[in-house]
């Protein structure tokens, strides 16, 4: 199962129809909690997922309403009797105040930090970019490996069936028939988290090709100002970040506590990304991960 779990949207104060942040990525076996705000073990609660459910918990920067739920959850987990290792990634000019929220928490947890200071793999399919922000941030991005995806008439023209197709799959090659011979290849899934950032390289390089980006969408096009002077994303950058990558589907968050309505926000990026699907999230929203869509031969 894949599926987007939204456990709060807002940027820096919460309103009152809008948490802290908090995002959870269930990803067949894994969950990836990404910058736990205030709140985020409540949140958890409301929308009906277990702490249990957590094997990586990744920040992209120690601002409060990012990390300061951090003790919470890691309490939860400990009370739930979670006995599989966590890993807890985050900027590595964030460490003392990662170790010291850790510290605010039960003991018990098999948790193990992460820190990263450069853009690169720091888990099996995980990678990260840096971000323009204030202090030193970091996109995630979550790649599964390309695989193949067999045509059932190729497969009968060469006369493989039963048993010989998983061993062909396994081996790569049965009595003269190759693998590619039978099958296409299908791109691994994408996924990218851009938060708290002015627009930059690094987002362009994590939004790439993405069947899902989840991206800030802090100010509108009309307080541009405003987002260069805190280096946020505006929301036709946003829909451009979109565009520029040839994203699936975007799911814009992060909302300035300034709009009580973000509808407009999400016209503003529509208008700017291309054939991207735009949507905008609302806290407890669970989004099923976009459907394969993109084939190669």
């Amino acid at each position: 199962m894949r599926e987007f779990v939204v456990l709060g949207t807002a940027s820096q104060v919460p309103t009152r129809t809008r948490n802290h942040n908090g995002y959870l990525l269930l990803w067949d076996g894994e969950g990836l909690l990404f910058d736990p705000g205030e709140g985020t073990q409540r949140q958890m609660m409301l929308a009906g997922v277990s702490a249990s459910q957590i094997t990586r918990i990744c920040i992209t920067h120690v601002h409060g309403d990012h990390c300061y739920g951090l003790p919470g959850v890691l309490s939860r987990m400990v009370l739930d009797g979670v006995q599989h290792p966590v890993h807890l990634h985050f900027p590595a000019s964030g460490e003392d105040v990662v170790r010291a929220l850790v510290s605010l928490a039960s003991p018990g947890l098999d948790l193990r930090l992460h820190p990263h200071g450069v853009g690169g793999m720091v888990a099996p399919g995980l990678e990260v970019r840096p971000l323009n922000h204030r202090i030193e941030t970091y996109g995630y991005r979550l790649v599964e490996p390309d695989g193949r995806t067999l045509l059932p008439e190729r497969l009968a023209a060469a006369g493989i069936s039963g048993p010989d197709v998983g061993r062909l799959q396994r081996e790569g090659r049965l009595a003269g028939v190759r693998l590619e011979d039978v099958s296409v290849l299908r791109p691994g899934q994408r996924f990218a988290f851009v938060m708290d950032t002015a627009a930059c390289t690094g987002a362009e390089e994590l939004a790439d090709g993405v069947d899902l980006l989840v991206a800030e969408c802090t100010f509108s096009d009309d307080d541009a100002a405003l987002a260069e002077q805190y280096r946020h994303l505006t929301a036709g950058q946003a829909g451009d970040l979109a565009a520029g990558g040839d994203v699936g589907t975007l799911i814009l968050t992060h909302f300035s506590a300034r709009y009580e309505d973000v509808e407009f926000l999400a016209a503003q990026v529509k208008a700017r990304a291309g054939g991207t699907i735009v949507l905008a999230a609302n806290d407890l929203d669970r989004i099923p991960f976009p459907k394969r869509q993109r084939m190669a031969g």
